[in-house]
């Protein structure tokens, strides 16, 4: 289980969105690379990062922030947002990304994410992001007719690192991470499954430590951290308590 600290981009800016609209969207640091240094300083070990215009846009729109980011930190950095050409994925793994995450192309082109999860073992992740259990892609602006859990069983034996399952209508509502729904996908898939959306309070963070949750590989945070809901040595500790029991 990893705590992973998020920093979504807009306009070059960290910011919060609600439900995954970018009209409603609270800045809450003007400097990413700034902003991850103090991540890594707290004690997490790795960094979700989003390009939110990217997502819309289908390429790289926060391309100078993120790489400020990779200049500042030496924690591993997983980026998602418009990643959906092979050569974006050569590039952004050559300047230092960790892990790429591949979101409307999971749906859209299946088999290119095939293709980049071979050539690059280990460094490429899926995003899944649900409404109502439905995938929603193109920046959560287009919902499909695909059911989350199917979506994940294409990608089966596919040498994906790993699936990130975003419930969007807890996305930044401080409502909680949708346990039930995240624990079912990660009992379907021999994927390893990182929940996303919702993370709200060290009760969460206690949750996710227990037995409920051996299935999960990970979860996101963001918006709790950024309004001090969630105190990072806090939930670093319960975190890593938790692991070393498993």
């Amino acid at each position: 289980m990893i705590l992973y600290p998020a920093i979504d981009l807009k306009n070059g800016q960290c910011v919060r969105l609600k439900q995954g609209d970018m009209a409603q969207a609270t800045v809450f640091n003007d400097d990413p690379g700034a902003q991850a240094a103090r991540f890594e300083a707290q004690g997490f070990e790795a960094l979700h990062v989003v390009d939110l215009d990217g997502a819309f846009a289908g390429e790289a729109v926060n391309a100078v922030a993120v790489e400020a980011i990779l200049r500042r930190v030496r924690f591993p950095v997983q980026l998602g947002g418009g990643i959906r050409r092979m050569q974006q994925v050569e590039a952004w793994l050559a300047r230092g990304v960790s892990r790429v995450i591949i979101g409307t192309a999971a749906l859209r082109d299946p088999d290119f994410v095939k293709r980049a999860a071979k050539a690059f073992p280990g460094k490429v992740a899926v995003g899944i992001d649900a409404r109502d259990g439905r995938v929603a892609v193109e920046g959560w602006a287009e919902t499909s007719d695909m059911r989350d859990v199917e979506l994940g069983r294409r990608f089966e034996d596919a040498g994906v690192a790993a699936v990130i399952y975003t419930n969007i209508a807890r996305d930044g509502m401080l409502s909680g991470l949708d346990f039930e729904g995240t624990i079912a996908l990660a009992e379907s898939l021999s994927i390893p499954v990182i929940a996303s959306g919702g993370l709200a309070s060290m009760a969460d963070i206690e949750r996710l430590a227990s037995p409920e949750c051996a299935h999960l590989a990970g979860a996101i945070t963001g918006r709790a951290l950024y309004d001090g809901r969630l105190d990072p040595a806090q939930a670093i500790a319960t975190i890593r308590a938790a692991r070393a029991l498993a």
